[in-house]
């Protein structure tokens, strides 16, 4: 005769090992919406899927709330919130919950829920986080609407069961430790954005100003160099068109945040057919690339040799330079500004030409000072990039945990 299955979770505090405190429960059991509407006293927030709930003016910049917020949801600390939109890897909205100190308002199209006890929420916004337990739980429920809308009311959202603990003190034993290792994460992503502000400051000064040939910050072996030498880009770069390549190089895409990378490094999936690959350019490691359509700001440079579509200006050093120097300057906000400001428009954007390129003055201090330079900033995002290594073995770190702690229905 088979025995029924034992609801419990892999992962388990000693004290409860021996307890059967599990169940399977409708979320309806444990959420309850109270309908609480704006007293014309909070703010207004968005809900992240990185950040939580933030006001919305420190998450956006700005306040997209209507002029007349009375029919705004009410959220209290503790509250759990469901967005119904969809966000990135969430395509049937978030679920989150407010950890907020005060009480704050939300668009009156998010569902606001009172949780069965403050741990219950925090457990289940451990649970949520993760995009395949929250499309697991919602796709069957949701139902997709005109220009991708989601369909869904509060009663439906609740109907389904998940499975949690019910012992109080497991519950606080559970949220007391999901709640400590999020502090950890929340203090390595403050050291994180902390270090990045560094590194726009140093940017800002270790480059001279605008109609300026001394930097703010120099280094003091070169405190009696004088003044910055300046040319023209095209005095430095010459634009590059070779085409006499073979398939076996890889295809570059242009990205801000990586630079020139292979496509399969990004999962980048845009197919190109032989005939394209044919007219494409091929990009040496140290090249630099400006994309002619849609230009966002700098100019990226390439750790890799391979080919790229020739709707990019490919730019090679015609003299000796250090060219992570020029990597972190064409990224410095003065330069990008410079160009900007006569960024020649087409019907679908705007467009960088090479002519434009190379009528902007560049800086050329000694190769000496160039190096130090980009010694400096290179070892800057050495430990940037290490502390945002440190903070994705924590989430994975928590990942793990979370499915170890936290059984779905089906595990």
């Amino acid at each position: 005769m088979n025995k029924e299955k034992k609801i419990i979770p892999e992962l388990r505090f000693p004290e409860f090992i021996n307890k059967e405190t599990w169940a399977e429960r409708k979320l309806s059991d444990v959420l309850f919406e109270h309908k609480e509407k704006s007293t014309g006293k909070e703010e207004v927030c968005s809900v992240s899927v990185h950040k939580g709930v933030i006001n919305q003016v420190e998450y956006l910049g700005r306040t997209f709330a209507a002029n007349n917020t009375e029919n705004y949801k009410r959220v209290l600390p503790g509250d759990v919130i469901y967005t119904k939109s969809p966000t990135g890897n969430f395509p049937f909205g978030i679920i989150k919950q407010s950890k907020v100190s005060e009480p704050v308002i939300v668009s009156p199209l998010y569902g606001v829920f009172k949780p069965e006890t403050t741990e219950l929420g925090l457990i289940l916004d451990a649970y949520f986080e993760f995009p395949e337990r929250t499309i697991d739980y919602l796709s069957s429920i949701v139902q997709k609407g005109a220009k991708n809308t989601i369909n869904i009311n509060n009663d439906t959202f609740l109907s389904k069961s998940l499975v949690l603990p019910v012992d109080k003190r497991e519950q606080e034993k559970i949220a007391s430790f999901l709640s400590s290792l999020d502090k950890l994460i929340v203090s390595h992503d403050d050291k994180l954005v902390t270090l990045n502000k560094y590194k726009k400051g140093l940017i800002q000064n270790i480059f001279p100003k605008e109609n300026q040939r001394v930097p703010n910050y120099r280094f003091p072996e070169f405190n009696k160099d004088g003044e910055w030498e300046y040319l023209n880009g095209d005095k430095l770069f010459e634009p590059i068109s070779n085409k006499n390549h073979n398939s076996d190089l890889p295809i570059l895409a242009i990205t801000q945040e990586y630079g020139a990378i292979p496509r399969e490094l990004i999962n980048y999936t845009v197919i190109a057919s032989e005939q394209s690959i044919a007219t494409y350019k091929i990009v040496e490691i140290g090249d630099f690339i400006i994309s002619l359509r849609s230009f966002q700001g700098g100019i990226e440079y390439s750790n890799y040799k391979g080919i790229c579509s020739p709707a990019y200006i490919i730019l090679r050093k015609k003299i000796t330079l250090e060219d992570i120097f020029f990597k972190y300057y064409f990224k410095s906000d003065l330069y990008i500004r410079q160009l900007n400001k006569n960024l020649e428009g087409i019907r679908d954007g705007k467009m960088v030409s090479y002519q434009q390129f190379s009528e902007i003055k560049l800086p050329l201090p000694s190769i000496k000072e160039q190096q130090k330079i980009a010694s400096c900033l290179s070892a800057l995002d050495i430990l940037i990039k290490a502390q945002s290594d440190k903070i994705q073995q924590l989430k994975e770190h928590k990942k793990g945990i979370v499915q170890g702690l936290l059984p779905k229905i089906n595990d």
